[in-house]
């Protein structure tokens, strides 16, 4: 058994579903989200996501309550698909123009947005390749479009959009504390709702999920490098095909993540062995993007602070993400936050000593998935640093 490293975006995976493929080109329907592409930077795809009917829409956008209803992947797919991306280009500084208006009114709004829509060709229908976001359906220009109802809009969502000497990350952390999901803050920044009034601008959607899980965890890191640390504890849990085993030590704060494939499904070279991605941070935090774990990192790394927080201590964290077959469609890199979650949820396992905590997980990740996780141990930088490490207390 041997394994390979390889960056994120080298990771291919096809979806294996069957969708409707017959769209009008005309339609009233209900728009839970906004959506901004990302290709063409600084001109961008400003688009709403709406089926071709109206009703209630929080399971058609809502990952905390697919989380919560463990809805599967094809129902979670089935959904997303069914979604007509009705857009129009324009720059992110330009925050004027009655489409963009729309847009922004459907990124704030508490409840799906009812909507009208003309578009100027019939909507054609590109599997997404983008897997950090939720996957939509077909698309096309917007011809004409125009909201025909009033939208209900959250009188605390509506206060801080509406202050332009707020910054964005504050917002963020004050709407997230509240109970807003995170889904619900990254569109509103994605639309250019929050921030100072010079700074608002668009963001691509793919970039605004990883920035509300950036800015999130790092609130959480200097709330929890105030804790005592803790002891061994182990997590293990997930869901979609996604499996998070953590690993908690009694350290200052620290992080690794690998995500290992473990089927040819999402492993494409599978026939020389398994691949990986890692990305890691001390102490003193990342200065660089996680390029190889890309979002997957910054979302799993909130579910785990969110844990240390609950607990009120703080741990150097070792996170093993194994992706299995089950996941045969890409749903977006909110997977990794909710799957991780799941795990941080179960009842931990503690141990007293750090070599019973390794020795059971060998053993346990080799009955659960036939897989040698010494492979990546050996490779961990931040298993190496704690094993290496002089620490104050050897001179007491």
């Amino acid at each position: 058994m041997n394994v390979q490293r390889v960056k994120y975006k080298d990771i291919e995976q096809v979806p294996t579903l069957t969708i409707n493929k017959h769209f009008k080109q005309q339609f009233q329907g209900s728009a839970p989200a906004p959506f901004i592409g990302r290709f063409g930077y600084p001109n961008v795809n400003i688009g709403i996501l709406s089926p071709q009917f109206t009703g209630e829409m929080e399971r058609y956008d809502s990952p905390r309550l697919w989380a919560k209803n463990n809805f599967g992947i094809g129902e979670i797919a089935a959904n997303r698909y069914s979604l007509v991306n009705s857009r129009s280009l324009a720059s992110v500084k330009q925050l004027t123009g009655k489409f963009l208006q729309i847009a922004q009114e459907v990124g704030m709004a508490k409840t799906a947005s009812e909507v009208e829509i003309a578009l100027k060709k019939p909507p054609q229908l590109t599997l997404n390749s983008e897997k950090e976001i939720i996957p939509f359906g077909p698309g096309s220009e917007v011809q004409k479009a125009r909201i025909t109802a009033n939208t209900k809009v959250d009188s605390r969502v509506e206060k801080v959009v509406r202050d332009t000497d707020l910054k964005a990350a504050r917002a963020i952390v004050d709407l997230y504390k509240k109970g807003f999901e995170e889904n619900s803050l990254a569109k509103l920044i994605s639309v250019g709702n929050l921030g100072l009034k010079q700074n608002r601008k668009l963001v691509p959607t793919r970039w605004s999920i990883t920035a509300v899980d950036d800015t999130l965890g790092k609130q959480l890191i200097r709330e929890i490098k105030e804790f005592q640390t803790g002891d061994y504890q182990l997590y293990f849990g997930g869901g979609w095909g996604n499996y998070y085993l953590l690993l908690f030590f009694p350290e200052v704060w620290g992080f690794e993540l690998f995500e290992t494939y473990l089927d040819s499904k999402v492993n494409p070279w599978s026939k020389s062995g398994y691949v990986y991605s890692t990305d890691y941070e001390w102490y003193e935090g990342r200065t660089k993007y996680a390029d190889e774990t890309a979002g997957g990192y910054y979302a799993a790394r909130l579910a785990v602070l969110e844990r240390m927080k609950e607990n009120k201590r703080q741990y150097s964290c070792l996170a093993l993400r194994f992706i299995t077959n089950e996941y045969n469609i890409p749903l977006g890199v909110w997977v990794c936050r909710e799957a991780a979650r799941k795990s941080t949820q179960t009842q931990p396992l503690r141990f007293s000593s750090e070599e019973l905590m390794m020795k059971y997980i060998v053993e346990f990740i080799f009955k659960k998935f036939n897989f040698d996780v010494e492979l990546l141990l050996k490779e961990s930088k931040l298993f190496k640093s704690m094993n290496h490490q002089v620490k104050l207390t050897e001179f007491s």
